[in-house]
């Protein structure tokens, strides 16, 4: 088996490592930590596709520089879900969350500023690589906490079974490598 997987993301060549999971199974890591290409890349594509929507809301994690570049692209704020509180969250509101590359339950976080913003808007769910689903839940939960209206979840890659879905956005599908 390779130690690599080579995929286009909208218009870039790429080479993702792959790494196991567990005994039965690989993942090819999708980083977009310092992959400026891939981000502005990326960002364009989606842009087209997501519908209307006023905040983009991403979860603390690889995903933040494909929501920044999102937000700068189409003018609109973004928000993090925070994965601990910080000093200057005033009234937190949390929602937990389990992901296929983390071995814990964790939580996240949003303060009154970013529950204000929003309020009463369409929030775009904006993830790196979505695979079972479960921090996509936890942040449409915050959304819905918050009292935001879900106008659509996206993600550079969808991996494995989430290819299937049919209410996430997504760029590319992402095989899993079981062994």
């Amino acid at each position: 088996m390779s130690d690599t997987y080579k995929m286009n993301i909208a218009g870039v060549d790429c080479e993702l490592k792959k790494f196991p999971v567990n005994e039965k199974m690989d993942i090819a890591a999708f980083i977009l930590f310092g992959n400026v290409e891939v981000t502005v890349a990326a960002s364009k594509a989606l842009l087209k596709k997501v519908p209307d929507f006023d905040v983009i809301l991403t979860p603390e994690a690889k995903s933040i520089p494909l929501a920044y570049e999102m937000a700068k692209q189409s003018g609109k704020p973004y928000v993090v879900a925070r994965k601990g509180i910080k000093v200057y969250m005033q009234d937190p509101i949390s929602v937990h969350v389990r992901s296929i590359t983390t071995d814990h339950v964790q939580q996240l976080f949003i303060g009154a500023d970013e529950e204000n913003l929003m309020k009463g808007k369409r929030v775009l769910i904006v993830d790196d690589v979505i695979s079972t689903g479960e921090s996509l839940t936890a942040v449409q939960k915050l959304a819905h906490v918050a009292g935001a209206e879900v106008a659509g979840s996206c993600a550079v890659l969808a991996e494995g079974d989430a290819a299937d879905r049919d209410d996430i956005i997504f760029l590319n599908k992402l095989p899993l490598f079981f062994k």
